[in-house]
């Protein structure tokens, strides 16, 4: 609420008149009644002994807030990108820089606005001459970002830094910015390093780093998938829990991950369902699958990782161990003595 309104409020809710307020300030009634019309303002040493004439404090007088709330910025971004959406640019762009001046310090409001005002200036650019003022100014509340003690706002107008360095080819000052970003960050700063190798004509380098990426991110979706699968199979949903193992098979085969990815869950699901055929059927072609070499690089989706040669015993050890899992796992006890389990071994050369 603005002082004029605070100020008729208070005086009105203690039953003063003006010409009271007037006499007890020692000022004349009309100069309180163009307090009260938001005409003019009281002189800044009469404040203290109008908060207490008016039993209020100088904080609620002045209509001090220190900051927003997490909830008012998000309500105020709204109003901006709606009347940006109704009356233009140019009248958002205002209204959020007014604001701006009322809390200049408040840094996920500066960061939002930078982000809001830089996208509809994209989309709506003002065909006037202060085009280039707008974008200087979105880029100035970038900047006064970047220094927030708030690593998630400071990393996330980083980025923006960074990819205004990359238009103007400025990759030097886009890699300084990139590598002054908290360590771990809610940024994903490989994607942006990948931007500034591509830009620079690097595809190497960025190519290798977007597949460690790929390849780590599909691991990921694997034990998540497993989890899911898990919840599902304690949940009694076993018809949920057999299509997540499908999707995860086919996960394993679209991403081109090694052979022994596409039969874990099902092999996870058939044993935690005690189903000695299907789990069978599972473990001849899994346990098979470890001796065989996964050709990382012949994947076009991973030509440019670095591998590392296995050594070529490394299979026939994770064979053994698995078995020997299986032999031990509670989980996996209804295949002990099994003639299926001991011809399975026989094969491999185990029995």
């Amino acid at each position: 609420m603005k002082m004029h309104k605070i100020i008729r409020e208070r005086r009105l809710a203690l039953h003063f008149t003006q010409e009271q307020v007037a006499t007890y300030l020692g000022v004349t009634a009309p100069a309180v009644n163009k307090w009260e019309k938001g005409i003019s303002y009281p002189d800044i040493l009469l404040l203290p002994a109008l908060a207490r004439l008016l039993d209020t404090d100088l904080n609620t007088l002045l209509s001090f807030q220190k900051d927003l709330t997490d909830q008012e910025i998000v309500l105020f971004l709204n109003q901006v990108s709606e009347i940006i959406e109704k009356d233009g640019f140019i009248v958002g762009y205002d209204m959020a820089i007014s604001k701006l001046k009322e809390f200049p310090t408040c840094d996920p409001l500066i960061c939002g606005l930078a982000m809001l005002l830089d996208g509809a200036l994209k989309i709506k650019a003002p065909k006037d001459e202060r085009l280039e003022e707008y974008q200087s100014e979105i880029m100035s509340l970038y900047q006064r970002a970047a220094l927030s003690d708030n690593l998630s706002i400071k990393d996330q107008a980083l980025s923006h830094l960074i990819f205004d360095c990359i238009q103007k080819e400025d990759y030097v000052q886009a890699q300084t910015l990139l590598d002054s970003m908290s360590k771990p960050s809610s940024v994903d700063q490989k994607q942006i390093q990948a931007k500034i190798y591509i830009a620079q004509g690097e595809l190497n380098q960025a190519a290798k780093i977007t597949e460690e990426k790929l390849l780590s991110l599909t691991n990921e979706i694997h034990e998540a998938l497993l989890t899911l699968m898990e919840i599902a199979i304690k949940e009694m949903r076993v018809d949920d829990a057999a299509y997540i193992a499908g999707v995860d098979e086919q996960a394993a085969k679209i991403f081109d991950l090694w052979e022994y990815n596409s039969y874990v869950a099902h092999f996870l699901l058939y044993s935690a369902l005690k189903d000695r055929t299907k789990c069978l059927k599972v473990v001849v072609p899994m346990l098979r699958s470890l001796t065989k070499k996964w050709e990382v690089n012949q994947s076009p989706l991973y030509q440019h990782m670095k591998t590392k040669e296995v050594d070529q015993d490394f299979g026939k050890t994770l064979q053994k161990n698995l078995l020997q899992s299986i032999s031990e796992d509670e989980e996996t006890s209804f295949l002990k003595e099994s003639p299926e389990l001991d011809d399975i071994l026989r094969g491999l050369g185990e029995r």
